[in-house]
């Protein structure tokens, strides 16, 4: 039996409670989890409140994120004690997700938290981390540079926008940070971005090609900002886009692509190889301060979760959501 959050009815109409649940027998090559911790991303937000279509089996417990302890394990590479971290691969929308006190899953979905990351600091990161880490190393690749020029990052006070802020600037990048909220520009600049800005420079419709502004992009906005980013990157530059908190439509033109050489790079987090998810949370782990992840994260209790995922959905909330699902 486990304390979770059900989600129950349909796309038009879902029902949201925090209930006790019985988890399905332990299948062969599975673990059961006990989950410490989860989170509150955007997609749990648009899931519980039913404003979104992420539910694809019902009923369904959200939560794209845990981290926790293996309770019992049918598979030989996980013992009871073990330490486990998981994000994507469904939880949340086909698979029962972490925000509940108990999970069983795959073996071939959980990983093992690289130190110097509790349990907590693992959640601090999550989904968010994985995907602003996912978006920063596919403009590496491309051959972003710090040395040319500046970096923008959209939704700035966000989960992924303050991952990306954080990792960018470890990496030694000129990070200009867009964000709606201007009382945020101090929490901005502590992460590491050299300016800020206000997204309604980048938010309306614009000119389909404009100034050379940023070399690279990471975009967690989508919509007129995403089409404004790519028209404002400099030749051969390159855009991650990663997310559509503003809409999933893209007002664009190809111009910036076959004028400049602009690259439109898609970033999914959600089935990533394990080889390379354990790539990325080391580079987290020899980027990233504890001290600057936990500035960027808040805790709530898995009984407050529901009441707050309007608040995400507001963009109302700073950095990242933790929720400790025991109480």
């Amino acid at each position: 039996m486990s304390r979770a959050i059900l989600l129950t009815g349909d796309r038009t109409a879902t029902r949201a409670t925090l209930t006790d649940v019985e988890l399905p027998p332990l299948a062969d090559g599975e673990v059961e989890i006990r989950v410490r911790y989860s989170t509150l991303n955007f997609k749990d937000a648009l899931a519980i409140t039913g404003r979104g279509a992420i539910v694809k089996t019902w009923p369904m417990v959200p939560g794209i994120d845990l981290a926790g302890t293996v309770e019992a394990s049918s598979h030989p590479a996980w013992r009871p004690g073990d330490p486990v971290v998981v994000t994507g691969w469904g939880l949340g929308e086909t698979i029962w997700g972490g925000l509940s006190t108990a999970c069983r899953l795959p073996a071939a979905y959980l990983l093992r938290p690289p130190p110097p990351f509790s349990l907590r600091d693992c959640m601090a990161i999550g989904t968010a981390g994985v995907t602003a880490t996912l978006s920063v190393e596919a403009l590496r690749r491309h051959g972003v540079k710090p040395s040319d020029g500046d970096v923008l990052v959209t939704g700035a006070a966000g989960g992924v926008g303050s991952m990306a802020v954080a990792l960018l600037s470890k990496l030694g990048y000129a990070v200009t940070a867009s964000t709606g909220r201007p009382d945020q520009s101090g929490y901005l600049e502590r992460l590491g971005a050299r300016r800020v800005i206000d997204r309604a420079e980048l938010s309306a419709p614009g000119k389909p090609l404009q100034s050379e502004r940023w070399s690279g992009v990471v975009d967690s906005v989508g919509s007129h900002t995403l089409a404004n980013a790519c028209a404002s990157t400099k030749w051969y530059g390159a855009v991650a886009a990663c997310g559509l908190a503003q809409g999933a439509d893209f007002p664009a033109t190809v111009m910036p692509f076959i004028l400049r050489g602009v690259s439109l790079l898609g970033i999914n987090s959600v089935f990533v190889p394990n080889r390379q998810r354990y790539a990325l949370w080391n580079l987290l782990a020899s980027k990233l301060d504890t001290q600057l992840l936990a500035s960027m994260t808040s805790e709530i209790g898995l009984s407050e979760a529901i009441d707050f995922a309007p608040e995400i959905l507001a963009g109302r909330v700073r950095g990242r959501t933790v929720v400790d699902v025991s109480r």
